[in-house]
């Protein structure tokens, strides 16, 4: 009986610490907002190689009315024409201390990339995404949250 008590804690402290691990990291799934931060997005899936964090759209929030499988139009290069979901738009970020930085952000409405920091808020349940031209004080940031 003790065994399976013994058992029964290592697999729930094993649990816990992996769920921990997991808001320690921006790896997974967010939610994105407009400026204001009321309004959804889309849902972006971070995912992590080799110390790189890629962040790609996975879907849209969009209301039923509107194209559900929209293009990009604004995008230049190779991009223009690509769908929107699937579509890689954070890149190269490294761990810069308690943030994620030396990266970029795509914003496939402007068609343009910026610079880019993220730092995960709020006991890693929400992350500032920080984009920016030169240095960061010439920025906005948005505020995403996570959805797993």
């Amino acid at each position: 009986m003790r065994v399976m008590h013994a058992i029964c804690f290592a697999i729930t402290l094993a649990v816990a610490v992996v769920g921990r691990a997991d808001n320690n990291s921006p790896v997974g799934l967010w939610k994105t907002f407009d400026d204001t931060g009321k309004t959804a997005k889309a849902l972006v899936r971070i995912t992590e190689q080799n110390g790189v964090l890629q962040g790609k759209i996975e879907k849209l929030i969009l209301p039923p009315s509107v194209d559900q499988h929209p293009v990009c139009l604004k995008c230049k290069g190779e991009r223009h024409g690509q769908a929107l979901i699937g579509m890689v738009i954070l890149s190269h970020l490294k761990r810069i201390n308690e943030e994620y930085g030396d990266g970029t952000i795509y914003d496939p409405e402007a068609g343009e990339t910026y610079n880019c920091n993220i730092k995960l808020v709020d006991s890693g349940r929400k992350m500032s995404v920080r984009g920016y031209i030169g240095v960061p004080m010439l920025g906005r940031s948005q505020i995403w949250q996570r959805e797993e």
